[in-house]
């Protein structure tokens, strides 16, 4: 089974108010099973656009990410980030091995 990703860029420009969306994205990352590869930390954008924040999440397939993503726990989240923040948002199936 192949794993999928969450690739997410973000840029906050409601600081204050950014942390209720990590707070209420958590019992959708833990029903699902999610799992940080990457949050935040220092990036160079050698190409194309950027955003300050990049994260990029690990599920254990592809319909588990999908289904984390339009899950009711994750759609409450979902209003709270997009009320303070821009968002890039894809989901990829990792490369078999």
């Amino acid at each position: 089974m192949t794993k999928a990703y969450w690739i997410v860029r973000v840029s906050v420009w409601n600081e204050e108010q950014y942390p209720a969306y990590l707070e209420a994205a958590r019992p959708a990352f833990e029903k699902f099973g999610a799992r940080f590869l990457v949050r935040g930390g220092r990036y160079e954008s050698m190409e194309g656009t950027s955003r300050a924040r990049n994260v990029v999440v690990e599920f254990t397939d592809y319909a588990t990410a999908v289904a984390c993503y339009r899950s009711p726990e994750y759609e409450a989240a979902k209003s709270i980030r997009n009320a303070n923040a821009d968002t890039d948002f894809i989901i990829v199936e990792g490369a078999a091995v």
